[in-house]
């Protein structure tokens, strides 16, 4: 893992757009992660890029909070998907909030993103609330948390 640069803008924006590919067929537009100007969010150091035999194969968005870590988007190369690459990222977050010395780690998605909530349920994230996308009218937001163990 390693913090992106802004010479990774362009492979950020591709594997965003490759990643979330299937939620913009099954949402009919594009989800917030795909339209997000990155440049500002790698100045600000929130960006970490994973890397697989050279490679760019996933990327993590998160931001720091006085009390929480917020996950902004997990994203693994279609290429590299079905390696628990995935799950490195969001053990990524935990590891990010622990060393903060926040107490959770927060994500939100989209309640048509079924397979994702799935994986984060799986993963213990714990549903905190539903409310309407304030950018996009008719979508809804699944927000979540989990607890950050201080053992690991």
């Amino acid at each position: 893992m390693r913090l992106a640069q802004p010479k990774d803008l362009a492979a950020i924006v591709a594997l965003t757009t490759e990643a979330y590919a299937p939620y913009t067929a099954l949402l009919g537009a594009p989800p917030i992660p795909v339209t997000e100007d990155y440049a500002p969010r790698i100045e600000h150091s929130e960006i970490w890029l994973l890397q697989e035999d050279g490679e760019l194969a996933g990327l993590i968005v998160l931001e720091r909070h006085p009390d929480h870590a917020m996950i902004f988007s997990v994203a693994v190369a279609p290429a590299f998907q079905g390696r628990k690459l995935g799950i490195r990222l969001l053990n990524f977050a935990d590891e990010q909030a622990r060393l903060w010395a926040v107490p959770e780690v927060r994500l939100y998605t989209n309640s048509r993103m079924e397979r994702n909530i799935e994986l984060y349920s799986a993963y213990g994230y714990r549903e905190t609330g539903r409310r309407p996308n304030p950018y996009r009218p008719g979508w809804t937001v699944v927000d979540m948390a989990k607890p950050v163990d201080r053992a690991a």
